[in-house]
């Protein structure tokens, strides 16, 4: 009976031992479920990327899409340390991101308009975007060389968006615009040349579906704009903001800006939750507009949980636009 019991104990000895080993082991040498779910992500965005025929020419290539994803990683960390979810890449906004890099790397300034005058609502509006929109810009340059490698791209991306976090109030308007939780995608774009490095961060805030959004129109011409809410909630404001045709600015006059506005000086018209309520077919809100000015009509879009159908008060303070259409009147 002795004999038996020690020889289970020294077959229990090693089970013991072999399970330690297992448990301390390093994760590296298991099958990586998470590596094939990032394979199946990659493969996503590369059919994405492929897919998108608007501003073909600042497509990314799978290196610089490899390189946008795991920028997204560091920056959904900074988001989840401010219990904010990750947001995902945006293609579109990757290639007007990318777009704006260049032109300021290469004409050497830092800002947020472009040389065409254009503030980033405007940008992405012109490339066919219709969600919300909101800026992060990042520039260095220098006296030497900088090596044109994938790692110092990399070192360079996390090295700006370590610079917006860093920020304190009131002066940490970047850092917001990052954590702000809201924001459900970001497209990302980059310029590296010997001598200069951009980085642009575009947030958007995407709850809503448009048809049927002309690009441009007559003054005087009715037309309807289609607007898509997911079920779930109901169109509680909209409010068109007007502004003359954009005109070009210097490198010089676009590095003296600083910040810009999300919105114009002239609000051109409002309309109200019970007035949208009328226009609802289902889920889809169907706005009949016209426009008697020339010029370039920004449109934010507010929601809310619960559809008011009668006059009642209404702010759109601690609300975010869910639109940034924008139609040219000519």
């Amino acid at each position: 009976m002795i004999l038996m019991f020690k020889k289970i104990w020294k077959q229990l000895k090693y089970l013991i031992l072999l399970v330690i080993v297992l448990v301390c082991l390093p994760h590296s040498i298991f099958p990586n479920k998470s590596g094939e779910a990032d394979k199946k992500d990659i493969d996503n965005y590369t059919k994405l990327n492929q897919n998108e025929r608007r501003l073909m020419e600042y497509k990314d290539d799978d290196d610089a899409l490899a390189l946008k994803l795991a920028q997204i990683d560091y920056i959904n960390k900074s988001r989840k340390r401010h219990n904010a979810s990750p947001v995902k890449l945006d293609i579109l906004a990757s290639r007007v991101a990318n777009k704006m890099a260049k032109e300021s790397a290469e004409n050497e300034y830092i800002g947020h308009w472009n040389m065409a005058g254009e503030e980033p609502y405007l940008r992405y509006a012109f490339a066919g975007g219709y969600d919300h929109v909101s800026e992060n810009a990042y520039g260095q340059w220098t006296t030497g060389t900088y090596e044109i490698n994938r790692q110092t791209i990399a070192f360079k991306m996390k090295e700006g968006h370590e610079k917006f976090m860093a920020e304190n109030p009131p002066d940490d308007g970047h850092k917001q615009t990052i954590i702000d939780k809201v924001h459900n995608y970001v497209g990302i774009g980059y310029y590296l040349s010997e001598k200069q490095f951009r980085y642009y961060e575009e947030f958007i805030d995407r709850y809503l579906e448009f048809e049927e959004i002309p690009a441009e129109v007559n003054r005087g011409e009715s037309f309807n704009i289609k607007v898509r809410t997911n079920g779930k909630s109901f169109l509680y404001y909209v409010i068109i903001y007007r502004q003359d045709f954009p005109k070009p600015l210097s490198p010089e006059e676009i590095s003296k800006k600083g910040s810009y506005m999300d919105f114009t000086n002239q609000e051109y018209k409002n309309i109200v939750a019970w007035e949208l309520a009328r226009w609802r077919n289902g889920s889809v809100y169907s706005i009949p507009l016209s426009f008697t000015e020339k010029g370039l009509y920004y449109i934010q879009i507010f929601s809310d949980k619960k559809e008011i159908a009668s006059p009642s008060a209404l702010t759109t303070k601690g609300k975010t636009s869910e639109s940034g259409i924008v139609i040219r009147v000519n």
